[in-house]
């Protein structure tokens, strides 16, 4: 296939089932609106890799991350890419219910949402983002949405006053890939040929504006933001995830009157199973998953003084990496301000909220990808030593 005709993992995964190329694809239903994914574990002893793989491997290399012949296979990270790509996506709805995991050939089951695009709020949110990110790009310039991703890469051109940006000095940080040579030209970001490969997130919570954690997350799968561990039918229902568990803090750890202690005691035990944030190419996500219920703010927020409510099992994008690069351009050519890459999370109240302060929320998170943060660095535009806080006293008193 040609590399403008690349297909969504929608369509793609259409492709497969009716090529009838994969044992264990197949529609579940009549009105091809279910199918079945064979999700037999790497541990089986009568795991096959060539056959029980190949699906996850076709998707690897239909998207540019395995090279047949270059690079070592890596049978979980396929499985890992294509799970992820499901859960993540707006298009595929699991149904756990039908899966069968403990049967000799296993398989997940999952709903294709036809009208997901076109029917829920959330997602005519992030439809209308990207009608923006595509008026402001000239009409030769290929969407980074269609784009396969091992030609994503990050180009930099710098004026010639500013010192040259070297490709040594380029292969420093990991998120970026330089493929062609600096040339002389305004500085400038092309967003439509930019990818993400760092997919850290510096995790800040707190207790009544009091830091509690502060970590900097390793897993490409992101982290869960819960209270306790991942259920033990976590790991069957969704398979095998190596996101990062970031359970939240006894409010035993900071000084609390025993009114709010008991307050916020109770809005941990509705927490469980919490929320899931993770990095992609295009964007910062997360999906919720507990009873209790999280707002949020931010760069891509619907509402900045009014509260925006993350809706249970919708996956929403917090942040989108092509109109980050497209202010932050912006910013370097002296038109706009420093873009903000600052997520808020607030959960069990009602966040933004006029009328009460950020110190006084019973539990809150900030949240920045690290690659963001980074290219602010970069560029000299990020605060020294910024860090987000609810309260400075606090931070002084908890740092950890």
């Amino acid at each position: 296939m040609e590399e403008g005709a690349k297909l969504h993992l929608k369509e793609w995964l259409i492709t497969q089932i009716d090529s009838g190329s994969y044992d264990g694809l197949s529609w579940e239903d009549e009105g091809r609106s279910m199918f079945r994914i064979p999700w037999k574990h790497a541990a089986k002893k009568d795991y096959k890799q060539t056959e029980d793989a190949a699906l996850f491997k076709a998707w690897a290399v239909y998207k540019g991350k395995y090279r047949e012949g270059k690079d070592k296979a890596d049978p979980t990270m396929w499985k890992t890419r294509l799970r992820c790509a499901l859960n993540k996506s707006t298009d595929f709805q699991e149904v756990p219910e039908r899966n069968q995991l403990d049967i000799t050939e296993p398989y997940k089951v999952y709903r294709i949402q036809r009208d997901s695009g076109s029917t829920k709020a959330n997602d005519s949110v992030l439809i209308q983002e990207h009608v923006i990110i595509q008026a402001k790009r000239s009409p030769e310039s290929p969407s980074p949405f269609h784009m396969p991703l091992h030609c994503q890469k990050e180009l930099f051109v710098v004026n010639k006053q500013e010192k040259p940006l070297t490709d040594d000095l380029m292969r420093e940080h990991m998120y970026c890939e330089l493929t062609e040579p600096s040339v002389p030209a305004p500085l400038a970001f092309l967003s439509s040929a930019f990818t993400v490969s760092d997919f850290r997130l510096q995790v800040v919570l707190l207790y009544q504006g009091q830091r509690v954690m502060k970590v900097t997350t390793r897993s490409p799968d992101g982290c869960f933001i819960l209270q306790g561990p991942v259920p033990l039918g976590n790991e069957r229902i969704y398979g095998p995830c190596s996101a990062q568990q970031l359970p939240f803090p006894s409010p035993g750890s900071v000084a609390l009157p025993a009114c709010l202690a008991e307050a916020m005691n109770r809005l941990l035990c509705h927490l469980e199973r919490g929320v899931l944030l993770w990095v992609a190419p295009d964007g910062v996500f997360i999906k919720r998953f507990c009873q209790g219920r999280v707002y949020w703010n931010g760069p891509s927020a619907q509402h900045a003084d009014r509260p925006n409510k993350l809706e249970r099992e919708k996956t929403f994008k917090l942040l989108d990496i092509p109109a980050f690069l497209s202010e932050l351009q912006s910013c370097l050519q002296g038109k706009g301000p420093t873009p903000s890459c600052e997520i808020e999370l607030c959960f069990g109240e009602e966040y933004p909220d006029p009328n009460v302060p950020k110190s006084r929320k019973l539990i809150m998170a900030q949240v920045v990808p690290m690659f963001a943060v980074e290219l602010l660095q970069r560029f000299s535009l990020a605060e020294t030593e910024k860090q987000p806080t609810l309260s400075s006293k606090a931070e002084e008193k908890m740092e950890m």
